[in-house]
């Protein structure tokens, strides 16, 4: 999947169908001049209805596509015969997909499982012919209801991926080349900040034909919870991620803080991204021979005594098969 495909925010506007018209209409045929009325019902409205399908990664089908308007009902007619219901109109989304009203902001619903529908705009409904008004008092109504209008709404999607392993870092520590090396991923890579603007994934293949799915999140900076650089527009996807993966390189300044600022990032974004399981990388590490690995391995342990780290290098295939092999375990324990 190339960046330029991956689309996590859309908003698109949605109408539902109008209820057919109820219909006025005196039974007659021959030997029965006066039969009394059989106008039958109007016909529902069609419904704009979301459907989540596992087998979508991103919203780039609506890219182009922002107006979603379902039919009209028809109406009745006699002999007690119903209006057809108006077509619906399905909208296919990707699971972690998140529908909000565009103008109150207000979370309508969330699709998280495959097949699951949820009704976005209700059709309205039909009327009612003039048969169901015939009374003692009143034995030929001329009168039928006409059909309820179909409502219409602007909603706003955005995605939250649905990733067993979130990486976590600044800015240029090495995820793509990370998220590149250990699957068939084609992310942009090259030296210098954001240059992945929007999250990649890649599914990583493991022993005995096992694999799990890694989404290459771009670079947090410090004020990211705040909206800083890019801000909620990745934040979000950390969300759904079952283990985070935090990505440090080897030549950073200190280790430990860049550590700690990733984390409050986090913390203020969403407390609740504290409770997933962490494992921190050390990138890079091809620049170290084994002495300096060993001084470095000092100071680590007594940073991150209650987080499990390890050394890498995806250009030189350090540490990869141990990595894919600790992520396994975490998630699956």
């Amino acid at each position: 999947m190339t960046e330029g495909n991956f689309v996590d925010y859309v908003k698109i506007h949605a109408s539902s169908g109008n209820g057919g018209k109820g219909s006025v209409h005196l039974h007659r045929e021959k030997y029965i001049t006066k039969g009394g009325p059989d106008g039958g019902d109007g016909g529902r409205g069609g419904h704009v209805i979301v459907r989540g399908n596992k087998n979508l990664w991103t919203l780039v089908h609506f890219k182009f596509k922002h107006h979603f308007k379902a039919g009209h009902g028809e109406h009745g007619s006699k002999n007690r015969s119903s209006g057809a219901d108006g077509e619906d109109v399905y909208m296919d989304v990707p699971l972690g997909t998140v529908f909000k009203n565009s103008e109150t902001d207000e979370v309508l619903f969330e699709i998280t499982e495959e097949g699951e529908e949820r009704i976005l705009v209700e059709g309205g409904m039909g009327g009612r012919g003039n048969w169901h008004f015939k009374t003692s008092t009143n034995q030929t109504p001329r009168y039928a209801q006409p059909g309820v209008k179909g409502q219409e709404v602007d909603v706003t999607m955005e995605l939250k991926l649905l990733a067993d392993v979130g990486l976590v870092g600044f800015p240029n520590a090495g995820k793509s080349t990370l998220l590149a090396a250990i699957t068939s991923a084609k992310p942009k890579i090259a030296n210098y900040e954001f240059t992945t603007l929007k999250p990649n994934l890649g599914i990583v293949e493991y022993r005995d034909f096992q694999s799990f799915v890694m989404a290459d999140i771009p670079g947090i900076i410090e004020g990211a919870a705040e909206g800083k650089g890019l801000g909620h527009y990745f934040l979000r996807h950390i969300e759904r991620n079952a283990t985070l993966l935090f990505l440090i390189p080897a030549d950073s300044n200190d280790i430990s803080k860049e550590y700690e600022i990733l984390l409050d990032e986090l913390r203020r974004y969403n407390p609740e991204l504290l409770d997933k399981e962490r494992l921190v990388a050390i990138s890079k590490c091809d620049m170290l021979d084994t002495e300096l690995m060993d001084e470095m391995k000092i100071e680590l342990d007594k940073d991150f005594a209650n987080v499990p780290y390890m050394f890498i290098s995806s250009v030189a295939q350090f540490g990869i098969q141990e990595l894919k092999d600790k992520l396994w375990k975490m998630l699956n324990s």
